[in-house]
């Protein structure tokens, strides 16, 4: 391990502490490093100074004498050098349950961020209990990440094992984490593909605005049968078929209806609902009208009435989306490229 230039300041001045590890090695130390730097640390030296006299000695253990040497290399250090960070790994979980134990709140987030990074399935299990421990919460919330993703894996290590064994409340928690998170992906798909739905029905209400424009030289030549815009992504040949398919079919009045026929009548009913054209621009949409009085003769519930936002909102991101780049903005984009390309 490289010694830091915070060590070698203390190097001139005579220690006057011992550090002692599990295995029964010691380290010569400077008390007012340590105690500067972890308040547990400092009460454990004033009270190891009243029992012993001036000669001080202080025990960490519960971790290898390795793990010792750096968690007291970086308190004299004060923070982790880019070359250390290697150091930091091999001795991340130790050095965060030390960081822990005596409140070196710095080093704590730096073990924390070295032990998420090189998380693995079979230590999943492991150090989520530590994380819970040790009050990790960027570390724990990395754990149940890595066991939802992979939990095939994880059951494999040690540590599912010995939860399973001798720890049937880890084993609850980790099994509720995992419930947790298929809830989340359920929850996330649906509302994927209510955004989606939300998404075509805004497409099909530009659609109908093609097949049924309101300008007069286009709404001359516009019907059910016209051909098809040519507007990339449009669903016109669709809604075609389907208003060719409500004009002649005979179930639409008979007992039961027809299910095409009702379809088309929501699209018809949506699209009053989003419509802004005026008295003065006559909208050329079937039913367009009608569905208009009717909506403010009755009011409608609270889930159409969501609904019609949502289609709203899909329809106005759709339009912007797929609106042209001017040509001045295109042209200085380029400009940008070119001068940044130069740079480089």
């Amino acid at each position: 391990m490289a010694i830091c230039a915070g060590f070698e300041s203390y190097r001139a001045s005579p220690a006057d502490m011992r550090v002692i590890t599990s295995d029964g090695q010691s380290m010569a130390a400077h008390s007012y490093v340590l105690a500067s730097s972890s308040p547990v640390l400092e009460r454990m030296i004033d009270a190891a100074r009243r029992g012993w006299g001036a000669e001080c000695t202080v025990r960490v253990l519960g971790v290898s004498a390795d793990a010792v040497h750096a968690f007291v290399h970086f308190l004299y250090c004060s923070k982790v050098a880019p070359e250390e960070e290697e150091v930091v790994g091999a001795h991340g979980a130790q050095l965060l349950a030390l960081a822990h134990a005596y409140r070196v709140g710095w080093l704590k987030r730096a073990a924390e961020a070295a032990v998420s990074a090189r998380l693995t399935p079979d230590r999943a299990v492991d150090m989520l209990k530590l994380a819970r421990l040790c009050d990790a919460p960027s570390l724990y919330l990395q754990c149940a990440r890595l066991a939802a993703k992979d939990f095939a894996a994880v059951e494999l290590s040690d540590g599912w094992r010995f939860a399973r064994r001798h720890d049937a409340a880890l084993e609850l928690e980790l099994l509720k984490l995992m419930e947790d998170a298929d809830q989340r992906r359920q929850r996330w798909a649906r509302e994927k593909a209510a955004q989606e739905a939300c998404r075509q029905l805004g497409d099909a209400m530009a659609s109908l605005d093609h097949i049924y424009p309101c300008d007069g030289a286009a709404a001359a030549s516009s019907s059910a049968d016209a051909p098809p815009c040519a507007t990339a992504g449009c669903t016109c040949r669709g809604l075609q078929q389907l208003m060719r398919h409500f004009a002649t079919c005979a179930k639409k009045t008979a007992p039961g209806g027809c299910a095409r026929c009702k379809r088309t009548l929501q699209l018809f009913r949506l699209h009053a609902s989003v419509c802004d054209r005026t008295d003065q621009t006559i909208c050329r949409v079937p039913l367009c009208s009608h569905f208009k009085a009717k909506a403010q003769a009755e009011k409608a519930d609270k889930t159409w009435r969501l609904l019609v936002r949502k289609v709203t909102r899909a329809k106005v991101m759709s339009s912007l989306a797929n609106r042209e780049v001017p040509e001045v903005v295109a042209m200085s984009w380029a400009r940008y490229n070119n001068r940044v390309a130069k740079l480089r």
